[in-house]
């Protein structure tokens, strides 16, 4: 959910809050598939599934569709309320935005790269380029001049100790911050460690689990006795994987010219096209099995479906499951629950951050004196920020949409840390929005011509020790039923390059199931799935009747820095 002082971009004729329309007892559902949340993950799934005849309902509870990949409309422009790029491991988004028709509107962000913020004497700042070999900003080679340059010689030395420590000869780590503290000192991990964590996972590195985060570093650390040396394996290791794929060298995140957020707009124009109801404004007060399927009541009446799909963060997942009374966790879930740290148990919840947008007239920046973005070190004091994105200088398409203004967004709130805007008016978060800015950039920024502020509740980081456990506690407890599926961040983690293929595996899974209408002419665009029956519907007034199809693939995943947020 999402608070804004200027609203998102209007959603495709969304329907308006309707009476009820649950059928009568044995009667067939209404509806193929209800799919709770219009996130990208529930719109992803609708496209799908209405694309071969479902008919499919979605409900939203916000006033707009899209989720984190919403619009925002400043001063004219329009702008992603969310996430404003995606990963191009996978390639899973990218593949989605060409069957939507954005294939030739995917953009590469300015390689100019991001900045850091560091503490200078005298209280000032002082900010200097990222260095370049790093894995979450783990040096694999601490001497490195961009590495003095970021800890100094106190802090390069310290860091290089780890080459002179006693050998780790098994990586066994679970949480990533301890282990930099240890083997690099609390600079690294404060300066360099820190402002990436917060920056792409909203996850303070004392929790980060080593596993989700770095693929492979344990493994490293085993082969080579020592953190930079496993980072400089790991490092070594993802160029010799993309050498062998033929991959050309190019940005790890890419964007949509005209912001993401169209791919939100596509999603549900395209549904809409082929049959589906997307309704806003609608909140899932409580779900129910019945003899054909599910009846799902909201606080505008109740509507009936063959299958059921919840969309929706994690805590609102959990509190429709437990009406059900199959949300306990697994044995696997209590363990993660015991072997998480405390601040994580403790945050279970979530995390809550804000973004602050600012529009500055012509001339107020001078080209791009920070690269793409700063991120900000624990240790620099006085900027309560955790992170800006100058954002016209990130993407070109936007810079020329801007006509000469220059848009910034700065983040607040990150791992265990409410956002210092939390208790603050609108106005006076533009206040401290603008104060950081200046000493970002270390200029005496005018005044904004136009400022908006968004606040996200996300789930706990799926990035967090446990996490992985509780995301299949999760799936277990709506495996429990048949045809109700769980998508979105809850679940697949954070990013779009997570939540598109697990909710695309999703419609899969129910398209097995053959709830659709056979030969529906609005579906005559779409191919036959090779791999997947045509569908079948029951005669008039008879339930459908689901006959059992394959397992769907079984498709591992991992997870990986996303930078979908944005942050520099």
């Amino acid at each position: 959910m999402t608070d804004s002082t200027a609203r998102g971009g209007e959603a495709p004729a969304a329907q308006p809050r309707t009476l009820p329309d649950a059928s009568t007892p044995g009667s067939a559902p209404a509806f193929d598939t209800i799919v709770a949340g219009g996130g990208i993950a529930g719109l992803t799934v609708a496209h799908d599934l209405a694309a071969r005849g479902y008919r499919v309902l979605v409900l939203e509870a916000a006033d707009r569709l899209g989720g984190t990949a919403a619009a925002l409309e400043l001063d004219g422009l329009a702008l992603d309320a969310g996430a404003e790029s995606f990963a191009v491991r996978g390639g899973a988004v990218a593949e989605l935005a060409r069957e939507l028709g954005l294939g030739d509107a995917i953009v590469d962000p300015n390689p100019a790269g991001a900045w850091l913020l560091l503490p200078a004497d005298g209280g000032a700042h002082r900010a200097v380029p990222l260095p370049k070999r790093t894995l979450l900003g783990i040096p694999s080679t601490p001497l490195a001049q961009d590495v003095i340059d970021a800890l100094g010689w106190r802090g390069a030395l310290r860091a290089h100790l780890d080459r002179l420590m006693p050998v780790l000869r098994i990586g066994t780590d679970d949480a990533l911050g301890p282990l930099v503290r240890r083997r690099m000192g609390r600079r690294v991990l404060d300066r360099l460690v820190a402002p990436l964590a917060g920056g792409v996972y909203s996850a303070d590195p004392e929790l980060l689990d080593i596993a989700t985060v770095a693929p492979g570093l344990n493994g490293g650390i085993t082969r080579t006795g020592s953190l930079s040396g496993g980072v400089a394996f790991v490092l070594e290791e993802r160029a010799a994987a993309a050498g062998a794929a033929d991959t050309k060298p190019g940005s790890a995140v890419q964007g949509v010219r005209g912001g993401i957020h169209r791919i939100v707009d596509a999603l549900a124009e395209r549904a809409q096209e082929h049959r589906a109801q997307l309704r806003t404004g609608v909140r899932v007060e409580a779900v129910a099995k019945t003899g054909s399927g599910w009846l799902v009541t909201t606080d505008a009446g109740a509507h009936s479906a063959s299958s059921l799909v919840l969309a929706l963060p994690e805590h609102e997942s959990r509190r429709l499951l437990d009406g059900l009374g199959v949300s306990a966790p697994s044995e696997e879930g209590r363990a993660a629950d015991a072997r998480a740290p405390h601040a994580a148990r403790d945050r279970a919840d979530g995390v809550t951050v804000e973004l602050v947008t600012l529009v500055f007239p012509p001339g107020a920046i001078a080209g791009e004196p920070r690269g793409t973005g700063v991120l900000v070190a624990a240790d620099a004091t006085g900027v309560r920020a955790k992170a800006m994105t100058h954002a016209t200088a990130k993407w070109p398409w936007l810079r020329e949409a801007a006509q000469g203004r220059e848009i910034v967004r700065l983040s607040y709130g990150s791992g265990t840390a409410a956002p210092a805007t939390a208790e603050l008016d609108d106005a006076a978060a533009a206040a401290i929005a603008l104060e950081d800015a200046r000493a970002i950039f270390g200029t005496a920024l005018p005044e904004p011509v136009a400022s908006a502020r968004v606040r996200w509740r996300q789930g706990q980081p799926s990035s967090v020790v446990g996490a992985r456990e509780r995301q299949q506690a999760l799936r277990e407890a709506a495996a429990a039923h048949e045809h109700l599926l769980v998508v979105g961040a809850a679940v697949a983690g954070t990013g779009l390059a997570q939540v598109v293929p697990d909710a695309r595996r999703a419609a899969l899974e129910i398209r097995r199931e053959r709830f659709a209408v056979p030969g529906a002419p609005w579906t005559e665009d779409i191919a036959v799935d090779d791999d997947v029956e045509p569908p079948v519907r029951a005669p008039e007034g008879h339930e459908p009747t689901a006959a059992p199809g394959d397992p769907a693939h079984a498709i591992e995943g991992r997870s990986a820095a996303d930078h979908e947020r944005g942050e520099a």
